[in-house]
């Protein structure tokens, strides 16, 4: 298991990998015209953010942090959980 400081420390191409092989994929939300995907890597969250537009991913960023979740609440819904 890779800690998040080592995660950070890694390179794109490193980071890119550990994604693929090693997280579970949680969530995807819009911002503007790009998508961000959200992982899940043990101790900490990934976001990829991927540009459709020119087929690439712009960005990798891992935080620890529950308040880098509340972007993605306003896309969930309990409503279905009738609690």
């Amino acid at each position: 298991m890779i800690t998040l400081t080592d995660f950070q420390k890694a390179t794109f191409e490193e980071k890119c990998d550990w994604v693929t092989a090693s997280s579970n994929y949680m969530f995807a939300r819009k911002l503007g015209d790009a998508k961000v995907y959200l992982y899940h890597g043990g101790d900490f969250f990934i976001e990829v953010y991927y540009s459709p537009t020119y087929k690439k991913i712009l960005m990798i960023n891992a935080f620890s942090s529950t308040s880098g979740l509340d972007p993605y609440l306003e896309s969930i819904s309990l409503r279905d959980l009738k609690v």
